[in-house]
């Protein structure tokens, strides 16, 4: 039976790349969260955003929340930079949390945020260390004859032509192409890529432009969601890539459509993720 209480929310962006943020005890009766995503996260039809992040309040030291990211299509995410960002906004903004630091629990670990800066009240900025990158064909994953210590410029055939694909796991996998320029059809690319049989659990498809050794631009198309703004899970596979091949300096500007990323890779191997998180509105759905 379906509970008719409306699931109360908020609305966040991180860059333009919004997310629906849910406690869980709100949840009481709902038979599935992904038909909800599906529904709620419907651009035309719903409240429209690339994912919903649903918190749930724990008890243990390890951390102090639980953050479950699942996409428009229903499907769950390891993680996400922006959708876990929007999430620790959402306490803040609640007044849930008031300390300075708030360590939360995802799929692929557990991650630590620091508060930067409140803009507003509803608009802050977040220093985030996101975990370490796996570079392993095994771990991204990656399909390969044999494991490969790193996947770098293998070269997939995809839509009657064939692109270098280089490749990490942020939390998310995510698969980069470098580029000169974004003339080439890349929502295309993108879209057949996600889903290539190389990737066995589909992957986050960035083309990154390098602009210099401090400064990137990306054109996303991600998991499970389509083309974004931004994706910081996008932005750390990208400048991570990006380093690891030496093409740019450790700490990257990540440019995208929707702002700038500041990406740190720092050398005991920790990703620190810089961004801000901005309220759009809360509301109710309709259970």
């Amino acid at each position: 039976m379906t509970s008719k209480t409306p699931v109360q929310f908020c609305k966040f962006h991180g860059f333009g790349n919004d997310y629906i943020v849910i406690e869980k005890a709100t949840l009481t009766g709902i038979a599935s969260i992904s038909d909800l995503a599906r529904a709620i996260c419907h651009r035309h039809t719903g409240s429209g955003s690339d994912g919903i992040a649903v918190l749930e309040k724990l008890d243990g030291e390890a951390a102090d929340y639980r953050c479950e990211i699942v996409n428009p299509d229903g499907s769950v995410a390891g993680f996400s930079g922006n959708g876990t960002r929007c999430a620790v906004a959402y306490l803040y903004y609640k007044k849930i949390w008031t300390r300075p630091d708030l360590k939360l629990e995802t799929r692929s670990g557990v991650k630590n945020y620091s508060l930067i800066e409140t803009i507003a009240k509803g608009h802050y900025w977040f220093e985030a260390e996101i975990g370490k990158p796996k570079f392993a064909s095994d771990q991204i994953p990656f399909l390969t004859d044999s494991i490969m210590e790193s996947v770098i410029d293998r070269p997939i055939p995809v839509g009657g032509e064939s692109l270098n694909i280089s490749a990490v796991n942020v939390g998310n996998p995510v698969a980069c192409t470098f580029v000169d320029d974004f003339d080439l059809e890349w929502r295309r690319l993108g879209k057949q890529l996600e889903v290539h049989q190389a990737f066995p659990e589909r992957a986050n498809i960035v083309f990154v432009k390098i602009v210099d050794r401090e400064n990137i631009e990306l054109r996303i198309w991600e998991r499970g969601a389509g083309e974004t703004s931004a994706s910081g899970t996008c932005a750390s596979g990208a400048a991570v890539l990006s380093a690891f091949t030496r093409k740019t300096a450790r700490t990257v500007s990540v440019h995208t459509e929707g702002g700038v990323t500041e990406v740190f890779w720092r050398d005991d191997d920790e990703i620190l993720l810089t961004g801000r998180a901005d309220l759009v509105y809360c509301g109710e759905w309709p259970a």
